[in-house]
């Protein structure tokens, strides 16, 4: 996938815009440069949405709710959140992308979204014409934690036992192509070792049975580790960012092990469709900014373990692309298939 090429030219930075970036360069290291506030363009009267391509409930649903109660404040009209589950996210996805280009329909994804041109051989829209991204809204990273009878406590541990004992340690993974399964794929392309992905319908299986003893590994969210991590019941020993988390900075990064290449995030992402003027991206992209800015949303997100990234349309999609490429290899590279 060819990121779209955009010709609007970048001005001043905002101070809002300005602390986002920062946040940015600590995350992600990209380059800081926002268009200045589009104050003469304005979007038609009448409720927004933003299409969950998931069912309600879930980590994308939670984040569009967040974003869609502040930005309807910001442009005093309803923000309306509506959910097109199925196919990993690519049913509400090719519907926006069929949805006229108004800014009145916003489309938000999370990491899985990069996963699917490999996961999916026909999809019913292009995801590198029919899609523009906005921004990349917030980041964070998984852990890796083991259950604690297994006799290791570090990344280096964890390699050491599973060549001394190649495909018996068992990884769970929360669905067959998730985050999680290409974190523990690209774990094992990247060390060289052979450990066991085993998948589950959702997280709640995969989290019992490691809690259980029944896996010995399993990759999760990082906040939600912390209480089982505290109390014992499991081990935390990497986080799969490239560096460590500011939530728990007592967990080194798995790179810190000498894993080369090893940086995997959950992240979410706000789209437009493809036939949206550069006019009216800038103006939902400012309007978006403005809400990200916002101290209570800054910290609603930390609780959940996520920094705020809100980087340009430009960054954003450059990330996308390589974060496409980089699932294209290992999904081709681990064989992972979802029949279809």
């Amino acid at each position: 996938m060819s990121p779209r090429t955009f010709t609007a030219s970048i001005t001043s930075i905002a101070p809002p815009a300005t602390m986002l970036c920062l946040a940015a360069l600590g995350t992600a290291g990209v380059a800081c440069a926002q268009p200045a506030p589009p104050a003469a363009q304005t979007l038609p009267a009448g409720p927004m949405r933003i299409v969950v391509p998931f069912a309600p409930g879930g980590s994308t649903d939670v984040m569009a709710r967040i974003i869609a109660q502040r930005l309807g404040e910001r442009i005093r009209q309803p923000v309306l959140v509506e959910n097109r589950a199925g196919a990993n996210g690519t049913i509400g996805a090719a519907h926006v992308a069929k949805s006229p280009g108004d800014g009145r329909t916003l489309l938000l994804v999370q990491a899985g979204y990069a996963s699917n041109p490999s996961l999916f051989r026909n999809l019913p829209y292009d995801q590198s014409r029919d899609l523009l991204p906005v921004t990349n809204l917030a980041s964070g990273p998984l852990v890796l934690v083991v259950h604690p009878s297994l006799p290791v406590r570090s990344v280096k541990d964890l390699i050491a036992l599973a060549r001394a004992r190649p495909g018996s340690l068992n990884v769970g993974v929360p669905g067959t192509g998730s985050l999680n399964h290409l974190a523990a794929e690209l774990f094992n392309l990247n060390t060289g070792i052979r450990t066991t992905s085993v998948p589950y319908k959702g997280t709640g299986g995969a989290l019992a049975d490691v809690l259980a003893g029944n896996v010995e590994a399993y990759y999760m969210n990082l906040v939600l580790s912390q209480p089982y991590v505290k109390s014992g019941k499991l081990r935390a020993i990497g986080v799969t960012s490239a560096k460590r988390s500011p939530i728990a900075p007592d967990i080194p990064a798995i790179a810190e092990a000498g894993v080369r290449d090893f940086d995997l995030t959950t992240w979410f992402g706000l789209l437009v469709p493809g036939t949206t003027p550069r006019d009216v991206l800038d103006r939902v992209h400012h309007d978006v900014l403005q809400v990200l800015a916002l101290p209570d949303v800054r910290e609603r997100l930390a609780g959940d373990g996520l920094t705020v990234v809100g980087d340009t349309p430009e960054q954003f999609a450059a990330f996308v692309a390589a974060e496409t490429a980089k699932a294209a290899r290992i999904i081709k590279a681990a064989g992972i298939s979802v029949g279809q």
